[in-house]
């Protein structure tokens, strides 16, 4: 419910700024995630990816002509990816207070608020379409939950959809660029594709004596949206 009552609040917002100045355009999008991670340690490599979703609002406000600021507020499920250690080593504490095994692998399954802005340019219209990019998006991430399994180990030391926040951070900095298309509905609705690249400026993994590599998240979003 509390999730529901922000995603009202931000439209209440957005829809009372685009009455009051035709230059703002809000919308809504619904969009399938992949998310994985990179490792600066060889012994410690990305071993597989999470597929999400992003739920959320767009708001645009044109500055120029083919020239808009962008912002919004997303719902990101399921992010995060798959670390495998070749290494022995104690990495989720909160979880199993022992070392786990050369070869295990670690699951990361996030949730995170985002508040995203950046730039976007137009091209001009060709019939119903027109072509855009944006870019850079930064975004602003707070983890709201955090859950994790243990696999490719003996039975002993695998577990599932374990609460592991003390193993995470709970804000990240992204940066990102994006390029799609829009398609006039009508005079004032568009459809809107596109697909995103998101690359993580800091580790969201907490470090333990075991773990001291820096493990980056990266993004690809395939948007699907609608303006109003």
């Amino acid at each position: 419910m509390k999730k529901i009552g922000i995603v009202l609040f931000f439209s209440l917002v957005f829809s009372l700024f685009a009455q009051a100045q035709n230059s703002f355009r809000f919308g809504i999008q619904a969009s399938p995630t992949w998310s994985w991670f990179n490792t600066d340690n060889n012994k410690i490599n990305g071993n597989g990816a999470n597929m999400g979703f992003k739920l959320g609002l767009l708001g645009e406000y044109d500055f120029a002509e083919n020239y808009s600021f962008i912002g919004g507020v997303n719902f990101a499920f399921n992010h995060g990816g798959t670390l495998k250690y070749d290494k022995e080593g104690k990495y989720w504490p909160s979880v199993i207070d022992q070392n786990l095994p050369e070869g295990v692998n670690l699951k990361y399954n996030l949730q995170l608020v985002e508040i995203p802005f950046g730039l976007k340019m137009r091209t001009n219209e060709f019939g119903l379409l027109r072509y855009y990019a944006e870019l850079p998006v930064f975004t602003f991430g707070f983890v709201t939950k955090t859950t994790g399994d243990i696999k490719g180990v003996d039975a002993a030391f695998q577990r599932e959809k374990e609460n592991i926040k003390k193993e995470v951070k709970g804000f990240s900095m992204s940066w990102g660029v994006g390029a799609g298309v829009e398609y006039d509905i009508s005079s004032s609705t568009k459809l809107v594709g596109g697909i995103y690249y998101q690359k993580y400026f800091f580790d969201l993994t907490e470090k333990t004596d075991a773990d001291d590599s820096k493990a980056s998240m990266n993004g690809l979003a395939l948007k699907i949206g609608i303006l109003f």
